[in-house]
């Protein structure tokens, strides 16, 4: 096996456009993982480029550590993302997108008037508020959290 995992820490990092501080990182999160050769050195399998990719793609999209963690986990044998399970990470990864662009659509167009929480710090406050009723239940941009559709 160890002859399959042929690549330095450095050549990793530098093919795939990250530190190596961050391999590292991505290693204590169970994200990659590394072999270790008879000098005690980090070796990484090809397959480690597509997870690093996969990893990057989902972070520019928003997409946590954690979440990328959690999908990674459910492939079998925790094997690198094919094709077809990159297709399906995405499409489950579009619903969380969706729900950030109108999450901050929603805060775009409350800007002017409102920051959301009802806290009627405002001189002219376009929220009816009385005694803090939003407050009571909930803390911080509460109108914002609520769903567009409720």
């Amino acid at each position: 096996m160890l002859e399959e995992a042929n690549l330095g820490v450095g050549q990793v990092a530098k093919r795939c456009g990250v530190r190596v501080s961050t391999l590292h990182f991505y290693e204590s999160l169970g994200l990659i993982k590394s072999l270790r050769n008879q000098g005690n050195q980090r070796r990484y399998m090809r397959e480690v480029l597509r997870r690093i990719s996969v990893i990057k793609a989902a972070q520019k999209m928003g997409v946590s550590l954690e979440e990328v963690k959690a999908a990674f986990a459910k492939l079998p044998d925790s094997r690198t993302p094919t094709k077809d399970d990159w297709q399906q990470l995405s499409r489950y990864w579009q619903k969380g997108l969706d729900q950030k662009i109108a999450y901050l659509e929603k805060l775009r167009d409350s800007l002017d008037g409102c920051i959301g929480c009802g806290c009627l710090s405002m001189k002219s406050c376009p929220i009816y508020n009385p005694e803090d009723k939003l407050g009571d239940d909930n803390s911080g941009a509460v109108l914002l959290e609520r769903s567009t559709t409720g």
